[in-house]
């Protein structure tokens, strides 16, 4: 019997994922770009705008210099985004046998196959949120669908769960989850195991959802993943404009940099995306692209 990898039927799976990932990298900067373009403002005397998607495509090479894929990174930057990041990526080929070990599947069959969104909003305005997402599709000698959405309010009175962003964010959350008969309540506890920062044991954010290694049924699980990138950009823009246009002060500023830190810190010391990009020679450019633009560690 030929390896998962190898079967006409998966490769196929692996193009239809491929194809809506990168589809949705586009509809979400289009319509992130429509709120920079709405925004009135206040906005800083630093910002630029209404900014406008810069697409940027790249390439990458397999240990042994055969071709492994690539993607297209996509950045935004206005008056509402200090820095938003959206990339798309498609990659291939054999996992280093001290990582393989690491992931499932790769001990019977190292090749891999990776295709996925990211997705890190950095706005301006302290009132408005930080947002993470990203979907995933991953073969090995076993296939799974992964990813998941989590909100991270930079200002302290809003980092609970009964402030009206944390409300809608789990709403929107839940929604997806229902419609496609899944345990919302496992996915966000899983979320918030995930999005902790043990080194100080206190959350990244509010939270959202987190799941992984689905594989029960892949035209559910690709619909349930579909429903979640679709749900995140509803949700998310709501949120964004309830909040781009409220004044903020230079002590809110500051408490926005504080968090951000909190920010890099995750991302470099637990975050297993950054760490597997960097294992499979991705781009570093967009795998650092999450980092925030201004931080501060007071």
């Amino acid at each position: 019997m030929k390896a998962l990898l190898d079967q006409p039927e998966t490769q196929a799976r692996i193009g239809r994922a491929a194809e809506w990932f990168g589809s949705l990298q586009q509809k979400i900067l289009s319509a992130l770009a429509a709120v920079e373009a709405e925004a009135r403002g206040p906005f800083f005397e630093e910002a630029v705008g209404p900014g406008q998607p810069e697409y940027k495509p790249w390439e990458r090479k397999n240990h042994d210099g055969s071709p492994g894929g690539g993607g297209r990174m996509g950045m935004l930057r206005g008056r509402v985004f200090e820095k938003c990041g959206v990339h798309f990526s498609h990659v291939h080929g054999q996992f280093a046998p001290e990582f393989a070990s690491q992931i499932p599947g790769a001990d019977a069959d190292p090749r891999f196959s990776a295709c996925g969104i990211s997705l890190i909003a950095h706005p301006w305005n302290p009132n408005a949120p930080t947002v993470h997402m990203n979907t995933r599709f991953v073969v090995t000698s076993k296939a799974w669908f992964g990813g998941g959405a989590d909100l991270t309010p930079v200002l302290a009175a809003r980092r609970v769960q009964e402030d009206a962003d944390s409300v809608a964010f789990h709403a929107g959350m839940r929604a997806a989850c229902l419609a496609h008969g899944r345990d919302h309540a496992r996915y966000k506890a899983w979320c918030d195991e995930y999005f902790h920062l043990k080194h100080r044991d206190e959350p990244r954010g509010i939270g959202g959802i987190f799941y992984d290694y689905l594989s029960d049924d892949w035209e559910a699980d690709f619909a349930f993943t579909r429903g979640v990138g679709e749900a995140f950009l509803a949700t998310y823009l709501a949120i964004l404009r309830n909040n781009i246009d409220k004044p903020w002060s230079e002590e809110q500023r500051f408490q926005q940099e504080v968090q951000r830190g909190r920010y890099v810190e995750f991302n470099l010391l637990w975050d297993r995306g950054t760490l597997f990009g960097l294992k499979t020679g991705g781009n570093i450019e967009s795998i650092l692209s999450s980092m925030p633009p201004r931080v501060r560690w007071p």
